[in-house]
């Protein structure tokens, strides 16, 4: 292998450069900071890291009311705000409130909820989803991700 700086053939070494982890030869090395490597002992030593792997219950969702710039602009309307005003008590740019009002912007679950907590109304609803059990045979080679996507075979 070859020097990332100098292109030379010398025995090569872990270092940060500039920000950039690269592999370098002794002479390079010095313009940046060397990673030191570690013994088996030492990674031996360390403290095991363990996947933890969240599963959420995917069978009710929070969507956005398709009404929902209307009910924000008659709320603030009716008690008598600005969007400056609403902007700031919400920590947002007055362009977002705007561009909500206006249903250029659909806002996320978060921001939803945030607005509708400020001015007293419920942006938010449930869906339920019904979630359909397929029986798919693994070992026909022609299914395809695709079809496991779409529930064809």
């Amino acid at each position: 292998m070859q020097c990332d700086m100098c292109g030379s053939e010398k025995k090569l070494m872990d270092a940060i450069v500039e920000g950039v982890m690269m592999k370098v030869c002794e002479n390079c090395a010095k313009y940046g900071e060397v990673i030191p490597i570690k013994s088996g002992e030492e990674i031996a030593s360390l403290p095991k890291l363990r996947k933890t792997q969240h599963v959420k219950d995917e069978k009710e969702f929070d969507y956005v009311l398709e009404k929902y710039a209307e009910m924000v602009k008659k709320a603030r309307e009716k008690k008598g705000l600005k969007q400056e005003e609403v902007a700031k008590a919400i920590a947002e740019k007055e362009s977002v409130i705007h561009n909500i009002e206006s249903g250029h912007l659909r806002p996320s679950i978060r921001l939803a909820k945030k607005i509708g907590a400020f001015l007293g109304v419920n942006l938010i609803a449930k869906e339920e989803r019904k979630i359909e059990k397929k029986n798919v045979d693994f070992r026909d080679p022609g299914i395809t991700i695709g079809d496991l996507l779409k529930g064809k075979k």
